[in-house]
């Protein structure tokens, strides 16, 4: 600018030069922005990455969604075509469905806008959207038109939780398919009703004639206000709760525990060091002699050709799939067998059911053992899995967001006795409630227990109605009680002390009309379930999942509302209840870390790729920690006639100290020897001179206390 100034020999305004000098400084500030614009992929980047970042901070997720699905677009659209997969509607609502045809007509469309009209010239109706996928597919400046990319990502994300719910069906589909169509006929019910509701305690033989959709609702209505009055009734001398006057919140009191007696402990000192030295094998081969729990296996066929020496087959498989060893590492220890062998017999000889049957056998052995009475009387169960390892490239396997590794849950149904009534073995993606009620029902042991705990994943609507449609008393341990709503029966209702559980006054009440209304579809849903027609997991999937179009999700999420808000007063009301169920819960914990040091094979990581044979090795694996355990049930009784017999004085409730997960004792590594399985043990003793009528009466009474409050 100097230099045209000199050339133009002052001809020019300075005004005029100092407004070019500003632009030119303005220019290479704009051409700098530019520049570092381009550094970071240009404006259409930068722009896309704001949007990112307004979506984060607004809360606004669904814009971001296409950009995570959208790789996978033409897939999706190949799997959603009519001829992969065929959707219907559950109900009479096939909005979703709607929306999904819509996207599909303009599949092949690139454009940002697709038209927001049908073929009929009718405008496509997504209200069931929520207001941010409405906010993300429509556009004001654009009327009769969405956003094609968002209303894309809109229809999918929309019929994935259909699907989950249930209220979207794929035709010819197990997992997927209408559940409705599965329930028995009201008909069929009905004259089903009277017999089963006295079955599983609904109601007395007197009253099953009379039981109807009133009588139901009743029932419900007077267990919920029994359970809040004598909750409200005994605060007073409630010295684990807590409610600030001032504030209305409560709180409970940390429970310590008293610690074992010394008695206890001198006792628990003695039989450990009295227990005689075993190996797995031999623990195996004794109880195959005793229980003849191998006689349960076999070829499926009558054709196939018979094994020269099936018990001790069988022992040996049972061992090395047990312990996760496989068949060829267990051959490299054990003398005269071939890995091909092992293999061949575990898979031809063995499967799922015979395995369930095994195990049932091992646990009705035990509870006729005088020593089971110490830890229980089998009426009792608690629920809980373990993360396992496994490779990543298989059906079943998930990377578990809790443990951050692949691998599978092994869920254990174990009983008060210790002992493992059912496994499964579940993906980690799942909610571990829906198979509480799954191993109840397939156990097939003579010990059919009435009340079950579990851990804080226990606590869901559905899976409470469902518990007490079939029987069971469900009482989970309960941990974040605070964050939870408690239900009361009516507007009206009021409380002298415990006002404060059920927040402000007239809310949180319950649905009695609509759990009335639905009382047909209750009972179609509980008696389907008891007779096998509907899987209860399968069932829970769906009704877990919070419907807004069903029914019956309604209803059972009323009814679970109920039993929920009573289980949770009788928590609160009774001390001796929360420890009991802490103890179920640390028993079932205990189980799965013995059952890990049982199958301490491959680094217990499950080698088998293929889902059933996943199932059957947590099946193996329960299986001999059930021998394990018995064996150490007779071994701990053996220890105790003999101190009988040395005058010790023998307390039952220190006797029921002793766990028989002991494991000192046991011998697991080595050479693998089969010598034991050719002695045959002299037949064990099932009784025990032990008095274990106070320890019953003691659970008597906390049952009592339990049904008071």
């Amino acid at each position: 600018m100097d230099e045209v100034a000199t050339r133009l020999e002052g001809r020019v305004s300075p005004a005029v030069l100092a407004l070019v000098k500003a632009q030119v400084v303005q220019a290479g500030g704009f051409g700098a922005v530019t520049r570092a614009v381009d550094g970071f992929g240009g404006f259409a980047k930068q722009y896309e990455q704001n949007e990112k970042v307004s979506a984060h901070h607004g809360n606004f997720w669904e814009v971001l969604l296409y950009g995570q699905i959208g790789r996978d677009r033409a897939v999706m659209f190949d799997l959603a075509d009519n001829d992969k997969l065929k959707f219907t509607a559950t109900s009479e609502d096939s909005r979703v469905l709607d929306a999904l045809a819509h996207a599909q007509r303009h599949q092949a469309a690139r454009g940002e806008y697709i038209t927001a009209f049908n073929e009929e010239g009718k405008e496509v109706d997504i209200s069931f959207a929520t207001q941010n996928w409405r906010k993300a597919v429509l556009d004001k400046n654009r009327t009769g038109q969405f956003v094609r990319k968002h209303f894309e990502a809109m229809a999918f994300n929309a019929l994935a939780e259909e699907l989950r719910t249930g209220d979207v069906a794929v035709v010819g589909s197990e997992e997927y398919a209408d559940w409705s169509e599965q329930l028995l006929a009201w008909e069929i019910v009905q004259e089903m009703l009277g017999s089963y509701l006295v079955e599983v305690g609904l109601a007395e033989p007197g009253e099953s004639a009379t039981f109807d959709a009133k009588f139901f609702r009743r029932q419900l209505e007077d267990e919920l206000r029994g359970a809040a009055a004598a909750a409200d009734a005994r605060y007073p001398e409630n010295e684990g709760l807590v409610i600030d006057p001032e504030t209305g919140i409560p709180s409970l009191k940390a429970f310590r525990a008293d610690g074992q007696r010394p008695s206890a402990k001198r006792l628990e000192q003695e039989i450990k060091a009295r227990m005689p030295k075993r190996s797995l094998m031999g623990i195996v081969a004794r109880t195959a002699y005793w229980v003849e729990w191998w006689r349960r296996f076999g070829p499926p066929s009558g054709n196939e050709p018979k094994l020269t020496d099936p018990l001790g087959r069988y022992v040996i498989v049972t061992f090395v799939k047990g312990t996760n060893m496989g068949p060829y590492e267990g051959a490299r220890h054990i003398p005269g067998v071939s890995g091909h062998e092992l293999s061949y017999v575990a898979n031809k000889h063995f499967s799922i059911v015979l395995l369930n049957e095994a195990v049932a056998d091992l646990v009705n052995a035990h509870a006729r053992l005088d020593i089971a009475q110490a830890w229980g009387d089998g009426t009792a169960v608690a629920a809980d899995g373990t993360h396992m390892d496994t490779y990543l490239d298989n059906l079943l396997s998930e990377t578990s967001v809790r443990y951050g590794k692949p691998g599978g849950i092994a869920y254990h149904h174990v009983s008060d006795t210790y002992i493992a009534l059912f496994t499964h073995f579940i993906p980690c993606g799942v909610w571990e409630a829906v198979y509480i009620i799954e191993g109840l029902l397939k156990n097939t042991s003579e010990v059919q227990p009435t009340t079950v705990h579990a851990d804080t994943q226990g606590q869901s609507f559905p899976v409470f109605a469902l518990a007490h449609l079939l029987g069971f008393d469900l009482m989970p341990r309960i941990r974040n009680w605070k964050e939870l709503t408690f239900y009361q029966p009516s507007k009206q209702t009021e409380y002298v002390h415990i006002d404060a559980f059920f927040g402000e006054p007239g809310k949180n009440t319950i649905d009695f009309d609509l759990i009335e209304s639905q009382f047909r579809h209750l009972m179609r849903v509980a008696v389907s379930v008891r007779e096998g027609t509907i899987s209860s997991s399968t069932l829970l999937k769906r009704l877990r999942s919070g419907s807004r179009k069903n029914a019956t999700y309604a209803a059972f999420r009323e009814v679970g509302r109920v039993i929920r808000t009573v289980q949770l007063l009788r928590y609160l009301s009774d001390a001796l209840l929360r420890r009991r169920v802490t103890a179920a819960t640390n028993k079932v914990e205990s189980f799965n870390r013995f059952s890990q040091w049982i199958g301490f094979g491959n680094r217990g990581v499950i080698a088998d790729n293929d889902p059933i044979e996943q199932e059957k090795a947590m099946k193996f694996n329960a299986l001999l920690t059930n021998a394990v355990i018995f064996h150490n049930a007779l071994d701990i009784a053996e220890i105790v006639r003999q101190l009988l017999e040395e005058g010790w004085e023998i307390d039952p409730e220190d006797l029921a100290h002793i766990s028989p997960y002991l494991t000192e004792h046991i011998n697991r590594f080595g050479e693998y020897s089969t010598h034991e399985l050719g002695i045959q043990p002299d037949a064990y003793d099932p009784k025990l001179d032990v008095d274990f009528t106070p320890l019953r009466e003691h659970d008597l009474s906390t049952a009592v206390l339990g049904q008071a409050a």
